[in-house]
């Protein structure tokens, strides 16, 4: 049996040079997927390529033009403790704080729930609705993609050969905006998610709905950018005509498939439900109701 190599490079160069050095080799941002995977048998590296000490992919930072950038392997514990980034993506900080357990979270990071490209990732369609990019470092240097891009389908990733992705980029945030994001699951706690929604918006001073963005999860090989769902509720208020057409839109999205946890049918619907309430909720937060 060949050794398994661990390393743990302080640059991007460096960590750049370590995955070209060992094909084959993983990213080991948070862990809490990948040491599963091994321990299973389902993925069999030649290298960990642990990036927690490269510049950039750990901590929180609040950038001049107000802007938030997320280092890829931030745990989400230190996420949730993080109180601008509380107040003004407060629908991130959910989403991070729903990643497994309250001690998986001292490990998961929003780098780790995207590259293990579950369809069913709960940070995802957060980041996905925030018009998140990824900073993404590999042999060609750096290059920043949206964050609904990075995911090719279940457990496979665009990532070129020798690529990691660094960090989150957050756009800046105006007055009069919030988002939410809400998911249903069997259990109260520590399940995936049958369906998960992110609703980003924005409001125009006389309170209509100026901009909007949705995004589901587990409906679809990945997460799902349902533009025609968010365009439903711009130009007005978020009235239940709005909520309808939001709704509609948002089943008409989907492409789930049937297993364990529910049907198509149960998920499409679902979808529906959850866009309409984490709507509600981001509407609320952009007018200073909660």
């Amino acid at each position: 049996m060949a050794e398994l190599q661990y390393l743990a490079p302080e640059s991007v160069d460096e960590a750049v040079k370590a995955l070209a050095s060992a094909p084959g080799a993983r990213v080991l941002a948070g862990g809490t997927d990948l040491i599963v995977q091994m321990r299973a048998g389902r993925a069999k590296p030649a290298a960990v390529i642990d990036v927690k000490r490269v510049p950039g992919a750990v901590g929180v930072w609040r950038q001049v033009d107000g802007a938030f950038v997320i280092g890829a392997a931030t745990p989400a514990a230190e996420i949730g403790e993080h109180a601008a980034l509380t107040a003004t993506w407060p629908g991130v900080v959910e989403a991070a704080n729903l990643i497994g357990s309250t001690q998986v979270q001292g490990r998961a990071s929003l780098g780790g729930n995207l590259c293990n490209a579950s369809p069913a990732a709960d940070s995802v369609p957060a980041l996905v609705a925030a018009r998140a990019v990824c900073v993404v470092v590999g042999p060609a240097g750096k290059r920043e993609v949206p964050v609904e891009a990075v995911q090719a389908g279940p457990g496979r990733t665009t990532l070129h050969p020798g690529e990691f992705v660094l960090e989150f980029r957050l756009p800046p945030r105006g007055q009069r905006a919030s988002d939410a994001y809400l998911r249903l699951i069997p259990r109260t706690e520590m399940d995936i998610a049958v369906v998960g929604a992110g609703v980003n918006l924005t409001l125009a001073a006389d309170g209509k709905i100026s901009e909007a963005h949705v995004a589901l999860g587990a409906v679809a090989p990945t997460t799902l950018l349902a533009s025609s769902a968010g365009a439903a509720i711009v130009g007005g208020a978020l009235d239940d005509a709005a909520l309808a057409r939001l709704d509609a839109a948002a089943c008409a999205a989907c492409n789930p498939i049937s297993d364990k946890r529910g049907t198509s049918e149960y998920r499409t619907r679902i979808a529906g439900v959850l866009a309409r309430r984490a709507a509600k909720i981001a509407y609320d937060r952009a007018r200073g109701v909660s």
